[in-house]
């Protein structure tokens, strides 16, 4: 029977999640950057026009004299780009991660594929040559080594880097967690390959979804299924139990190399964890038999999932057998609704109400380490989705998703006005402040914007880089005034007060949680968090209005404003009276 409760890890209360897309983070050595050859393999299966990597600093969607050639479209375009992110890259960041103040990080897919989002896996026990200081000599290793047979694999550079970087992030005190993507692989996956040159003679026909075989006598070609449909994606086969034999082994076996690099039982040399591609679209059973070898390795390792639905369906993910937390969706909804739109918002009232079902869905510790995200890889950047606000309803999940792309005519691409960036600013108050762990997608702390993918995967903006003011449109006119592209300092301080307040105090953490008011008129609220002798009481106001915040207590006390530390708040006759910025909070600390 799943356990009920006390099954997550506890660091993983305290976290604050920071996503990285890897190859848009930081180029710390161009030596290793793809060529064209590499991108063999992924969409849009263009390897021969002219190409070159692509300029970090420029103008996201204007075309570059080599792209121009080629006469394809700027969304073909986009998908063929390569920025050079890479492992050096992320070990010359650290120093900026530490200073913001996350203490958890999630990195998208880094095993070796062919595609920028690595998604299409061409193997999950190499990190991506790419990656690494070695390219060509990794691959000359790989080459050397029987896929299927752990006992033959090596540790290519590309490999020792990511151990270093590792070891790296625990010396200051962070965790790490990986992607895994265990429902398909990509169409260079060395299996795969096999299966599609060998047909009914590879060793690993069985280890797909084979729709048919190629048969010149009968006419018929090599079919298969492909995740969402998409050829690019060969699926693993799977029965009741899950993945069939093959993958299964070949899934627990990197499991325990990611683990347990060392294979000496002490998993600090390894990752604590793992956030889990499309969960879903694999058997349970299989999450559960998988669980056990994970939380063998490390006791205290944490697991995420990939589950967009609702509480109801996302339930028996969560009870202890299977996953720890999820991505949190259903937050991001709420949040939306409740802060971004304005025509379609709900009241705070139903935003308090959809928050309270969300908090009782689950095993009361689960709360408290999901994975709380405004945005991400597959969503629209936090402050364009204010932009472009009341359009669409974001809880039709795949509608909006298709919808808010920079493809979509009325999707608006311009940079965010201060105003609304003062949104995503109150956004992140209550988020840095709310029951759950804080997931920040990589530059949301620096003001960056961006409809959905891919246009919410550009390169990171650094505040020593000087960047070509985005000019041009989706559709290839000039903007009539080029929008400035910059790291933004009020923004990146506003992020790093929030997360260090909350790293600082343990009621924002792991502390009770208790709605005190709600004001539906006034379109404010205010709750509480309570760890042992330590309360806060924060206040939300979402009015474009100052609002004056006036409720019972019931204990006399005196308050600072940990966001105002000149503000000194006395409660008298249990009576808290407080006046609230407009589209701002306070976050009042009892002295």
């Amino acid at each position: 029977m799943a356990q009920t409760k006390n099954f997550v890890p506890e660091w993983a209360k305290r976290a604050v999640w920071y996503q990285i897309f890897p190859e848009r983070f930081c180029n710390g050595d161009p030596s290793n950057d793809p060529t064209a050859n590499d991108l063999r393999g992924a969409y849009p299966h263009d390897h021969n026009s002219p190409w070159q990597i692509h300029p970090w600093r420029s103008d996201w969607y204007k075309l570059q004299p080599h792209e121009m050639e080629n006469g394809r479209s700027l969304w073909i375009n986009l998908q063929r780009r390569r920025y050079g992110g890479d492992v050096q890259g992320l070990l010359d960041k650290l120093d900026y991660l530490q200073d913001l103040g996350i203490n958890a990080i999630y990195l998208n897919p880094v095993f070796e594929a062919p595609s920028a989002h690595k998604y299409d896996g061409a193997t999950y026990h190499h990190i991506d040559p790419n990656f690494g200081p070695n390219p060509d000599g990794d691959r000359e290793m790989m080459a050397t080594e029987i896929p299927h047979e752990p006992a033959t694999w090596q540790w290519t550079s590309a490999d020792r880097l990511m151990l270093q970087f590792i070891q790296e992030v625990h010396r200051r005190g962070l965790r790490i967690i990986f992607d895994g993507v265990f429902n398909h692989v990509g169409l260079k996956h060395w299996a795969f390959e096999d299966v599609r040159v060998r047909q009914q003679n590879s060793i690993y026909k069985d280890w797909f979804k084979i729709l048919a075989w190629e048969d010149h006598e009968k006419g018929t070609e090599f079919k298969y299924a492909g995740w969402w449909s998409f050829k690019e994606l060969p699926e693993w086969q799977q029965d009741k139990h899950g993945l069939v034999a093959g993958p299964r082994d070949y899934v627990f076996a990197i499991t325990q190399r990611w683990m347990d690099p060392n294979g000496d039982g002490d998993p600090s040399d390894g990752i604590d964890g793992w956030r889990l591609d499309v969960a879903g679209w694999v058997q349970q059973p299989f999450w559960r038999e998988w669980r056990k070898l994970v939380r063998r390795l490390n006791p205290e390792a944490y697991v995420t999932g990939e589950v967009v639905d609702t509480p109801q369906n996302i339930q028996p993910y969560l009870r202890g057998d299977q996953f720890d937390a999820v991505m949190n969706y259903n937050f991001t909804y709420a949040c939306t609704e409740y802060f971004a739109d304005q025509r379609r918002k709900i009241s705070a009232r139903e935003f308090d109400r959809r928050l309270q079902d969300l908090r009782e869905a689950f095993p009361a510790e689960v709360a408290y380490v999901m994975q709380n995200l405004l945005g991400s890889h597959d969503t629209d950047r936090i402050a364009s989705r204010i932009v472009n606000r009341d359009q669409k309803p974001i809880r039709n999940w795949l509608e909006y998703c298709e919808w808010s792309k920079g493809a979509t005519p009325e999707y608006d691409t311009r940079k965010p006005t201060a105003e609304e960036f003062r949104i995503q600013k109150l956004m992140v108050i209550f988020q840095m402040t709310y029951v759950g762990a804080p997931m920040i997608y990589y530059g949301e702390e620096t003001g960056m914007w961006g409809a959905n993918d891919p246009c919410c995967r550009k390169p990171m903006v650094w505040e020593e880089l000087t960047y070509e003011a985005e000019a041009s449109l989706p559709g290839g006119r000039k903007r009539p005034s080029p929008e400035k592209v910059k790291f933004d300092r009020e923004m990146f301080e506003h992020y790093r007060r929030l997360i260090h307040l909350r790293r600082a105090h343990p009621a924002l953490q792991v502390g009770e949680y208790r709605t005190l008011f709600v004001d539906d008129g006034g379109d404010w609220l205010a709750f509480s968090r309570t760890y042992e002798q330590q309360q806060i009481i924060v206040l939300i106001n979402n009015n474009p209005e100052e609002q004056l915040a006036r409720f019972r207590l019931r204990q006399e006390a005196g308050f600072m404003d940990l966001l105002e530390p000149e503000f000194q708040v006395e409660i008298k006759a249990q009576q808290l009276q407080v006046p609230l910025p407009a589209k701002w909070g306070r976050i009042l600390l009892r002295q």
